[in-house]
């Protein structure tokens, strides 16, 4: 049986914690219009924006690919401002038995570390996630501190 791994990807930030918490609680639908390139739909299905348990459906390009995944917002510590994000449907599912995403923000950093458990052994490291996730904190960053 496949183990669970993880993986981490850490972006600086000049904007402040509570900015980059609040949109990532509250404004995840705005991906779409901020990365056209990456996200190509968000939409809350079950639940309310900034509460654990509500449902998200995204529609995003990994690589060439577009897919599309339900994800579960799982918790949100507003102590840590750390969001920890479960998806449990889509194509990645067919790579991926255990797909977690938490994104937590402190100290001028924003890490996202990925729980993953491959559905097989040919299955690749979702480095391409990390990637992307690192390159959107980025980006985020930038337009935050442009919104000051």
């Amino acid at each position: 049986m496949a183990q669970i791994a993880k993986i981490e990807a850490k972006a600086e930030i000049k904007c402040s914690p509570a900015k980059v918490f609040d949109f990532f609680k509250y404004k995840l639908k705005q991906f779409p219009n901020l990365y056209p390139q990456a996200f190509k739909k968000v939409e809350l299905l079950e639940g309310e924006e900034g509460q654990a348990g509500n449902i998200i459906h995204f529609e995003y390009v990994i690589g060439n690919e577009t897919m599309a995944a339900k994800v579960k917002t799982e918790a949100i510590n507003e102590g840590e401002k750390s969001i920890t994000f479960r998806t449990f449907e889509g194509e990645i599912m067919q790579i991926y038995t255990t797909f977690v995403a938490k994104v937590t923000i402190a100290d001028g950093y924003v890490t996202w570390s990925i729980e993953y458990e491959k559905a097989n052994d040919s299955a690749p490291t979702p480095d391409n996630y990390a990637t992307l996730t690192a390159k959107i904190t980025k980006g985020l960053d930038a337009y935050l501190l442009s919104q000051i």
